[in-house]
């Protein structure tokens, strides 16, 4: 990034409050060719941007008010340095519009987030593309979809953030619905934090479609979206996971078909989408372990208990191959989204509150290995992660801890609690 010009009679409010009332600018030379001006008015001024064409001369652009007598907010309202950025970004798509490699005319938000998903369609699977769509169209395109993407400023994104992280949660709704269905988000402070959280990944994915813009030279300038920085310190969920008396509870209040995915789900760690591809010559029973096919780009090898090769066992005992272990009681596969209800209801009359997502089941599988003592890269391989820090960070404290066993094995017994006599310690004067 360039050197801030400097300015004496402009950079403060101060000093421009010192300058006469003119109708032409104060210019102040900010980069070879390009100058910053101020309009000083007789209440506040204006910025305004002047660029040297050569033969054409200069061509100028307003870039917004000062902040002579309001705070400067970096949208509308510009102190010097803002202004000078806003001058710069404007010169440098000058620059490339007149070198033909930024092509001319409005592109918006809607364009770059329609361009940006015709290229993940080439290295994505569909599922993942029709995700991506859902965010984009429930949470960024109605606020930003209009908005050409030069004219984004840091302190709208900001904003935008800002209201994401404060709406409540959406649920599946019936395809006939006109309104998204939402459920109220809980006034706590882990309901905060996962509103939060879901703001960064939303705010990740809008990056996404605007870094492409700039890779691919439809805009000059990345600085409005680059300084808007993720919420901090939100993504440290405690991880929840059942105990042997809800695990038990919760497959006895499943109707057949679907108990044999959530008990899949226990003995395997494995996600909703690896268990139901799963077909007849994904389960070895020699090796006593699953091959998921295609997990996240990758494959990898499950390893089943006893207890879970005896089912996979019974599950498989009458298929052929190319069939899938896992069909619903009608025939059909499980598809997207088809486990959330079941494991509502199963829930419920399990009475487990808050109701069981699939994903606690994953939880659950890991969380035991942890507890066990089992090493985080024989769980993270497990699990399919990549390495271990994503296992680290939502399993190592349920791990046995050296320092916390040594510490409970050598520090003395105190006796405290079989003490119910209280003794003052000065004597009460008569």
């Amino acid at each position: 990034m360039a050197r801030a010009a400097r300015h004496s009679s402009l950079e403060t409010r101060t000093a421009r409050a010192r300058l006469p009332v003119r109708r032409t600018p104060y210019f102040a030379k900010i980069a070879k060719g390009l100058r910053l001006g101020y309009y000083r008015g007789a209440v506040s001024g204006s910025w305004v941007a002047s660029f040297y064409r050569g033969a054409k001369g200069y061509d100028t652009k307003a870039i917004g008010a000062a902040d002579d007598t309001t705070d400067a907010d970096d949208a509308t309202v510009f102190d010097y340095w803002q202004a000078q950025i806003q001058a710069r970004n404007w010169a440098q798509q000058q620059r490339l519009v007149a070198a033909g490699i930024v092509r001319t005319g409005p592109y918006k938000v809607a364009d770059a987030v329609k361009d940006y998903l015709s290229e993940i369609a080439a290295e994505k699977k569909p599922a993942a593309v029709q995700g991506a769509k859902y965010v984009f169209d429930a949470w960024i395109l109605p606020d930003l979809g209009s908005i050409q993407v030069d004219k984004l400023t840091t302190e709208r994104l900001v904003r935008w953030r800002n209201k994401v992280a404060t709406e409540p949660k959406r649920v599946r709704s019936k395809r006939t619905a006109t309104e998204p269905a939402t459920r109220a988000t809980a006034n706590d402070d882990d309901a905060r934090r996962a509103r939060k959280a879901t703001a960064n990944r939303i705010l990740t994915m809008l990056k996404a479609a605007l870094n492409r813009a700039f890779f691919t030279d439809r805009v000059a300038s990345d600085s409005a979206w680059r300084k808007v920085k993720p919420f901090k310190q939100v993504d440290e969920a405690v991880v929840r996971y059942l105990n042997i008396a809800e695990i038990r509870r919760l497959v006895s209040a499943c109707p057949e078909d679907f108990r044999k995915l959530i008990e899949a789900a226990l003995h395997t760690g494995c996600r909703y989408a690896e268990l139901t591809r799963l077909k007849y010559e994904d389960y070895n029973e020699d090796s006593g372990t699953l091959s998921v096919r295609l997990s996240k780009g990758k494959n990898r090898h499950v390893v089943l208990t006893e207890e879970g090769k005896s089912a996979f066992r019974q599950w498989t005992k009458v298929l052929q191959s190319g069939e899938r272990i896992f069909l619903r009681s009608d025939g059909r596969v499980w598809g997207t989204s088809h486990q959330q209800r079941p494991l509502d209801d199963a829930s419920q009359r399990a009475a487990i509150t808050p109701p069981v997502n699939f994903h606690i089941l994953r939880h659950t599988h890991a969380s035991y290995l942890a507890m066990a003592g089992v090493p985080m890269a024989v769980i993270a391989r497990q699990l399919g992660h990549a390495d271990t820090r994503m296992t680290e960070k939502h399993y190592a404290h349920l791990a046995p801890s050296y320092v916390a066993q040594t510490i409970r094995e050598n520090f003395p017994v105190l006796g405290l609690a079989s003490s119910r006599q209280v003794i003052p310690l000065h004597k009460r004067s008569a």
